[in-house]
C-alpha cells in the first residue's frame, strides 16, 4: 500500500515564524565546534579528486552527508547532522564536492545539483564488503536533489545494505528553484551565490584561461545566466534548460524503490510549488514527503529537549533508524 504523506510535527521557536529570517538565522548564528573530521582524499577514475571529512565514533553504520550549493563538509547544518549521528553511535562522513574543499578541483568540470556519478563514486568507497551494516545518506539543497536523483537512477538495484535516504530543503524542480529565485525578495541571495562562484571561477582561471573567461560577470543575475554560461557548457549541456531538465531529482522519483524522506518547508523561499510533489508521494511505496509550515531552507531550528539538535536532523535520525538518544 502507498505510504501517506507526512503531518509534520515541527513548531519552531516563536521568534522565527518567517521564512527568510528561518533561513537567515542559522547561517549567521550556528556553530558546531564538537565535531572532528579526519579528511581522506578520494582519487577519482577521471583524474580529479573528491575530499571525504570522517567522523569516526566506531558505528556499525554509517550516514554520508552532502552539503548545498557554495557550501562544505564545515557548514553548521553539516556538522550538526554529522554530530547528530555519531552521539547515536553511527560514523559519519561528510564529501565536498569537487572544488568545495578549500582547494579547486584538478580538472575543468566541477560540481551541479546532478552530479549523482560522484555521489555514486563515494558510496561505492565507503560501501566496500565488509565496512558497514548499514549506509544511510543525508544531503541538503543541492546535495538533496544529487541524493534522491541517485536513489532514484539505482532503482531497482538498490542494494540491501543502502537503509534510506534523506533530502532536506530540495530544490527538486531546478527549473521552477531558478525562477523563484529570481523574484524580487531572493535577489539578495542570488547575488551571494553569484558573487561566491565567481571566486570559485577565479581560483581556476589560471589553470583554464580560455574556458573560464569572465569578461562582465558582473551583468549576470540569475542562475539561469550562470548556467547558461558556464553550468551547461562546461559540464556537457546544451543550455540552463537542458541541464535543469536532465539533473532535476523530481523527474527520477517515480523510480525510487528505498526508503526516501523529503522534508521541505512551505514557507521555504527559494522552492517554488513543483518543489513539492505530493500527488506523487501519495500514490508512491518508497518516497515519504513532510511539508511543514515553517523551516526556511536549510533551517528547522530547534527547540524543546534538545535545542542544540535541529527538526531536521532528529527526523533524519528517525527515519534511518538512529532513534536511541544520546547518552
Amino acid at each position: 500500500m502507498p505510504v501517506p504523506l507526512i503531518e509534520s510535527s515541527y513548531e519552531p521557536p516563536w521568534l522565527l515564524r518567517n521564512g527568510h529570517a528561518h533561513t537567515v538565522y542559522p547561517a549567521m548564528r550556528r556553530r558546531i565546534s564538537d565535531v572532528t573530521y579526519q579528511r581522506e582524499r578520494l582519487e577519482l577514475p577521471d583524474g580529479d579528486f573528491i575530499d571525504l571529512d570522517w567522523a569516526r565514533v566506531g558505528g556499525a553504520r554509517l550516514v554520508v552527508v552532502a552539503h548545498g550549493l557554495e557550501g562544505s563538509s564545515q557548514g553548521g547544518y553539516v556538522r550538526g547532522m554529522v554530530r547528530a549521528f555519531n552521539r547515536r553511535g553511527w560514523d559519519a562522513v561528510a564529501m565536498n564536492f569537487r572544488g568545495c574543499s578549500g582547494e579547486p578541483n584538478r580538472l575543468l568540470r566541477f560540481y551541479h545539483s546532478g552530479v549523482s556519478d560522484d555521489l555514486g563514486l563515494v558510496v561505492q568507497h565507503v560501501s566496500g564488503p565488509g565496512t558497514y551494516a548499514g549506509v544511510g545518506l543525508v544531503g541538503f539543497s543541492l546535495g538533496g536533489n544529487v541524493t534522491l536523483k541517485y536513489v532514484g537512477e539505482l532503482g531497482e538495484l538498490v542494494p540491501s545494505w543502502l537503509v534510506g535516504a534523506v533530502a532536506i530543503s530540495v530544490p527538486c524542480d531546478l527549473k521552477a528553484s531558478a525562477r523563484a529565485m529570481s523574484g524580487a525578495a531572493q535577489r539578495p541571495y542570488m547575488a551571494r551565490f553569484i558573487s561566491d562562484l565567481h571566486l570559485k571561477l577565479k581560483a581556476k582561471q589560471a589553470r583554464f584561461p580560455k574556458q573560464l573567461d569572465d569578461t562582465g560577470y558582473s551583468e549576470l543575475r540569475t542562475f539561469k545566466d550562470f548556467d547558461d554560461r558556464y553550468t551547461a557548457p562546461i559540464h556537457g549541456f546544451a543550455d540552463a534548460e537542458d541541464y535543469w531538465a536532465k539533473s532535476s531529482s523530481r523527474f527520477l522519483m517515480p523510480a525510487i524503490r528505498c526508503r526516501s524522506l523529503l522534508l521541505n518547508a512551505l514557507d521555504d523561499p527559494f522552492l517554488a510549488d513543483e518543489c513539492f510533489p505530493v500527488e506523487l508521494a501519495r500514490s508512491h511505496h518508497w518516497l515519504h514527503l513532510e511539508t511543514p509550515s515553517r523551516g526556511g531552507h536549510v533551517g528547522f531550528v530547534g527547540s524543546g529537549l534538545l535545542p542544540d539538535e535541529y527538526y531536521s536532523e532528529r527526523r533524519a535520525l528517525e527515519f534511518l533508524g538512529a532513534t536511541a538518544q544520546p547518552g
